[in-house]
């Protein structure tokens, strides 16, 4: 089965951790802080760790689609 599709938007990102704790094998930190994606295609089981880490983003860089 196929998830969700996911990107961000780093340029805006303030590095709160949030996508990081709510979804850790998605999303990581960069040296900076910063969000980097590490599955953009991830499967459906992490598709509620995934909207959780899209809600709870203070900047609003994570898109599901």
């Amino acid at each position: 089965m196929i998830g969700i599709e996911v990107s961000v938007d780093r340029d805006s990102c303030v590095g709160a951790g949030q996508c990081v704790l709510s979804a850790p094998a998605v999303f990581d930190q960069d040296e900076d802080g910063l969000v980097e994606l590490t599955n953009p295609r991830p499967p459906a089981e992490q598709e509620r760790a995934v909207s959780a880490a899209a809600r709870l983003c203070p900047a609003r860089v994570i898109s599901l689609g």
